[in-house]
């Protein structure tokens, strides 16, 4: 199989540096340097020279200005020597004061040494370079920075150890077996013979059936990968914000008793047993002439568009309106959640009208967003929702991975078809072909150098 040249933008053989750390006040800070001139540069600015020390240790000293010598910090320098390092290369690095004046002077001073400032996810870019790391696991370390659940940590952190790759590097395994004995049958006619047809369709089907489990399991990935977008809709004074604040257990939306009071979006994250959840409280649903809450509600219907799944509020005492049946019309291909909300205000009789009222085919939620009854349960019926998952398997949470598996699989769905028809496997090899590529391009083997700069360009400076 060819695979693409991989090229760079930023010159590999530069010594890079960067803050490593967020910007801001903190105990440390850490300046991370990497490259074939590493341990020199950090030797300009700091008073033990890390060529002498053994790989993996931590030296206590003073950080200087490498032209005056200034004293300019105290500071702890860790050794990792080439190849047992993050990237790969010679690695220093210097653990200074967190506070931004002090990281401003000390990343000055190793700049001035003669280190670059290293492009955005360029310390990952060079590991993946330099066999550290596959593709897919140095897209996972970036899920891992932005994970904000422990379950989404936990499904970045499989990916970062290989879980997916691994599955990933089976199937084309089984692809390249199929591919390298249809070619040496062309190649080699007199001595190889032409693989068996049914050998052919029963790898190809194995494939398929491995691509298939993957791809089946996306849309949990993904929610864990990106949260689960949840639009709360609802009439006026339903009780929609004070919904948003029990979610969130503490006061983040207004709440009064005067009508369209939300005149525009208000998105917070929660997590809502393991999963990130994106709550949008919106503007009531009604007719009006007031210009700014028009816009409110045409914002409320596109994230109605947007969403992942609807949570609906109805006021306990009022039931279903006409105008709630229309707007559940409107919402198609997403689950709705109907949430009779102010249970606390009403008898037994009025909940059990109010309940009969929504018609089928939303789940069903009973709350009082004051006392906060029923919240659990709503919590719990939005969990069904998004579905259970096992974060500890291999799990494909990324869209251009996704694309990828489905590629792949198209192109085996035409070998398929081309052995039904008794096309010749010289042609099926095409097919082959173009599902190893596309498998390649998950782990990086076939990756392009666009392909590179666009993933490794959405990483921050200094990871």
């Amino acid at each position: 199989m060819r695979q693409p040249k991989i090229n760079l933008i930023v010159n590999t053989t530069d010594t890079i540096a960067a803050i490593a750390t967020p910007i801001g006040s903190a105990g440390i800070g850490v300046i991370r340097i990497s490259g074939p001139c590493a341990f020199e540069v950090a030797s300009r600015v700091f008073t033990s020279d890390p060529r002498q020390l053994p790989s993996h240790t931590a030296k206590h000293g003073r950080l200087v200005d490498p032209a005056t010598h200034e004293l300019l910090d105290d500071a702890v320098l860790t050794v990792f020597k080439s190849p047992k390092s993050y990237t790969g290369e010679d690695v220093a690095e210097l653990s200074c004061h967190g506070g931004m004046a002090t990281m401003k002077v000390a990343m000055g001073a190793v700049l001035e040494a003669g280190a670059r400032l290293a492009a955005p996810g360029e310390f990952t870019q060079r590991a993946f370079l330099n066999g550290k790391l596959d593709l897919a696991q140095a897209e996972a370390v970036n899920d891992l920075i932005r994970s904000r659940t422990d379950a989404a940590r936990k499904v970045a952190l499989a990916q970062l150890d290989g879980e997916l790759s691994t599955n990933v590097d089976a199937l084309l395994d089984l692809g390249m077996g199929v591919l390298a004995a249809v070619e040496a049958a062309i190649d080699f006619p007199d001595d190889v013979p032409e693989p068996d047809r049914d050998w052919i369709r029963d790898q190809t089907a194995s494939m398929r059936a491995g691509l298939q489990e993957l791809l089946a399991g996306f849309e949990k990935g993904r929610l864990y990968r990106e949260g689960l977008r949840m639009a709360i809709v609802g009439r006026v004074n339903v009780g929609k914000s004070s919904l948003l604040n029990a979610l969130l257990r503490h006061a983040r939306a207004i709440v009064t008793p005067i009508p369209g009071t939300t005149r525009d979006l208000i998105e917070e994250s929660v997590e809502i047993h393991g999963i990130p959840i994106v709550a949008i409280d919106t503007a009531g649903i009604r007719q009006t002439e007031d210009p700014v809450e028009k816009i409110g509600v045409d914002l409320t219907r596109k994230s109605i568009e947007s969403a992942d799944v609807v949570a609906l509020v109805i006021d306990a005492a009022q039931g279903m309106h006409e105008e709630d049946l229309l707007l559940l019309d409107s919402i198609s291909n997403k689950p709705v959640i109907t949430v009779i909300n102010k249970i606390d205000l009403v008898a037994e009789s009025e909940l059990e009208n109010a309940a009969e009222s929504v018609p089928p085919g939303s789940s069903l939620a009973l709350t009082s967003a004051k006392t906060g009854d029923g919240i659990e349960e709503f919590e719990a019926a939005l969990a069904e929702i998004a579905g259970g998952a096992d974060t500890e398997s291999a799990m494909v949470s990324n869209v251009r991975h996704k694309e990828a598996l489905r590629s792949a699989y198209v192109s085996l769905g035409h070998v398929i078809d081309g052995l039904e028809r008794g096309e010749p496997v010289d042609l099926l090899s095409v097919d082959v072909a173009g599902a190893c590529d596309s498998l390649g391009l998950i782990t990086g083997k076939t990756a392009s150098h666009d392909l590179l700069d666009r993933i490794f360009s959405e990483f921050c400076i200094g990871k």
